[in-house]
């Protein structure tokens, strides 16, 4: 006699079944599975809690006795890695202008070391220029970075002028990414926090990298409150009731 099963429902007799490979598993409900997710997530999150932070802001908050010691010292062991492992990459801090003869060395030589980004120019295109003066202020900021520049036409003598300005980005000897012109990074109008995102595009900075104007901003928003905080605390501290 054949006996219909649900292999579905929560029975002893599923469980038996299930056990010798009758019927295959019962899989998670997807409610378990957000909640586990977000459980997950949630793990992670306060686990990653201090990722990111200075060494200022970790001082200060082993100061404050808002964690635990031995935690906030770990993630200074890390952080003063990463910043020495920083300081190691910082090799660059200009942009070299090169001509043809130098392109295997400068930049697909290089790119075995670090991310090269290219500007292929040429003279009197105003989007040249204007990246031109952008690159020259993004390099001192990023040297572990290296930015170089060529003349379109040494590169190609019939290179298109309306291709013009061109960033190749190098790593590894490959060109990851390519712009033709800055009309998707901001047209005439673009400016340093477009170019930065660029590079955090291309994965040649972090998206957390303090150097980054945004999170320099968002620094000074932060540190502009605590002083806020601090005054009014100390406005109220010279009251009449001294």
């Amino acid at each position: 006699m054949n006996v219909e099963v649900n292999p579905d429902e929560d029975t002893e007799w599923n469980d038996i079944l299930r056990q010798h490979g009758v019927i295959p598993e019962k899989p998670p409900s997807p409610t378990q599975q957000l909640e586990e997710a977000f459980e997950e997530a949630l793990e992670k999150a306060h686990e990653n809690r201090l990722e990111g932070k200075s060494l200022d802001e970790l001082d200060e908050l082993e100061e404050d006795g808002l964690e635990d010691e031995a935690f906030i010292e770990q993630y200074k062991q890390k952080r003063m890695a990463e910043i020495r492992e920083q300081a190691s990459k910082e090799r660059y801090g200009e942009v070299v202008k090169i001509s043809k003869p130098d392109y295997t060395d400068e930049i697909t030589n290089e790119s075995k070391n670090a991310t090269v980004v290219v500007h292929l120019s040429y003279p009197g295109v105003t989007q040249s220029k204007l990246l031109s003066a952008l690159l020259g202020r993004l390099a001192p900021k990023f040297k572990d970075v290296k930015f170089v520049e060529i003349d379109a036409r040494q590169v190609n003598e019939n290179y298109p002028l309306q291709n013009c300005p061109t960033i190749l980005v190098y790593r590894d000897t490959n060109v990851v990414k390519q712009y033709i012109t800055l009309d998707t990074l901001g047209g005439n109008s673009a400016n340093l926090k477009d170019m930065e995102q660029m590079l955090v595009t291309v994965e040649a900075v972090k998206e957390s990298d303090p150097r980054l104007i945004i999170n320099q901003e968002e620094e000074d928003r932060y540190r502009g409150k605590s002083s806020l905080r601090s005054g009014r605390y100390n406005d109220d501290s010279d009251s009449d009731f001294d």
